[in-house]
């Protein structure tokens, strides 16, 4: 069965952070667009957590800044450790930024501000509605979309897909996602627990055993990361805390007290060529994928959407649709440092040998004495632009 087509500027495929960004952004600037997500409703779970300098200076003018505020809790300081030992300890404190730290707060809770704004701005998402394809319409596109079992065409003259990285969009597309995939597996859990350190740090171990991240969260809680080879689908209580016992401080040990929420991932590290072909557009996980070492994923995809909107908007006002390409390079440039950067610490925190780790340990620490080098690593962490 089919339904009659009708006609959208803007079709956006995908209402994770990335989507709901650049449809609030198009409407703030006066564009509307649809948006369609095949899940029957928004994440219950916390997964991406932190939210770092330069997305909230580009979430100011939509108005979510405020809100994320009030809702997260302020970390000025991200230190890399050998159990107890200091390795090298990064100071947000001192970012060029109005925000000088990193913001933890759980993706339900970004999802939830960023969806009230866009509705506040008079759209919404349509779910679940699974987009099914595409094929060229003119100088635009007809993506055909399937909804209570009803398949209609959307004509549409950009589509955008915010779907994650097994975006249907890219496949649609045929745009190639280069990269691999890291051995090791990975654990996620959200815990309350008597953690010793300071609920002002987000804490990086490289143990002999493989890495592990404590981060506090709101309400008391901690988000652990963790490198696990053979990790169970849903980690236990017991799992999380031999992590911490062989991972983590030795002198003050930590007690988990209760699991909220736990996983197991595979990490890749894949980037596109380019986040645009014609007039389809990509945006967030959908272009590229990489480790969650620095918490980056969820900041590069709504900061890859707050800049589009930005040029879609002004290519539509005066059809000048350079600024697509000029945003495609740019932002293709920022992923692919930003893949970069996370290989390389993730493959320094999953090295094997000792000897490797030895010398890794050594060279960190070094580089720990050199205040440069530390306000580089702060301003790459928080994503701001280079000096």
């Amino acid at each position: 069965m089919s339904g009659r087509d009708v006609d959208v500027e803007i079709l956006i495929v995908g209402a994770g952070p990335t989507g709901l960004a650049l449809g609030a952004e198009l409407r703030r600037l006066g564009v509307s667009a649809q948006i369609v997500d095949a899940q029957p409703a928004g994440a219950n779970t916390s997964r991406a957590a932190v939210i770092h300098a330069r997305t909230l200076e580009a979430l100011e003018a939509l108005g979510a800044t405020e809100r994320l505020l009030e809702e997260g809790l302020k970390v000025p300081t991200f230190l890399v450790r050998d159990r107890d030992h200091a390795l090298i300890t990064v100071d947000f404190s001192t970012l060029p930024s109005a925000y000088p730290f990193a913001l933890m707060c759980p993706q339900n809770r970004t999802e939830a501000i960023l969806l009230a704004r866009l509705e506040q701005l008079g759209g919404g998402v349509e779910r679940p509605c699974d987009f099914l394809g595409y094929e060229r319409d003119g100088e635009g596109l007809r993506a055909t979309l399937k909804s209570n079992g009803t398949r209609r065409g959307v004509r549409t003259r950009w589509l955008v897909g915010c779907d994650g990285m097994h975006s249907r969009v890219r496949d649609a597309a045929q745009i190639a996602f280069d990269g691999g995939a890291y051995q090791q597996g990975f654990v996620l859990a959200d815990v309350r627990m008597d953690w010793p350190e300071s609920r002002e740090e987000v804490n990086l171990f490289l143990a002999p055993d493989g890495l592990l991240v404590a981060a506090p969260l709101p309400g008391h809680c901690y988000r652990i990361v963790a490198t696990m080879d053979d990790a169970p689908a849903v980690p236990s209580l017991a799992d999380v805390q031999a992590l911490i016992d062989t991972r983590g401080p030795i002198a003050r040990p930590a007690t988990v007290r209760e699991v909220l929420w736990s996983s197991r991932f595979h990490v890749h590290h894949r980037t596109t060529q380019s986040p645009r072909k014609g007039r389809v557009l990509l945006c967030g996980d959908a272009a590229h994928v990489h480790s969650p070492a620095g918490g980056q994923g969820m900041n590069t995809g709504i900061q890859d959407a707050i800049a589009l909107a930005q040029a879609l908007a002004a290519s539509m006002e005066d059809g000048d649709e350079t600024r697509i390409d000029a945003w495609a390079a740019d932002r293709h440039k920022i992923a692919a440092r930003v893949v970069a950067l996370t290989d390389r610490l993730t493959r320094m925190g999953t090295a094997r040998s000792p000897v490797v780790q030895k010398l890794r340990n050594a060279a960190i620490s070094f580089a720990g004495t050199l205040p440069m080098v530390r306000a580089a690593l702060a301003r790459n962490i928080a994503e701001l632009p280079p000096r």
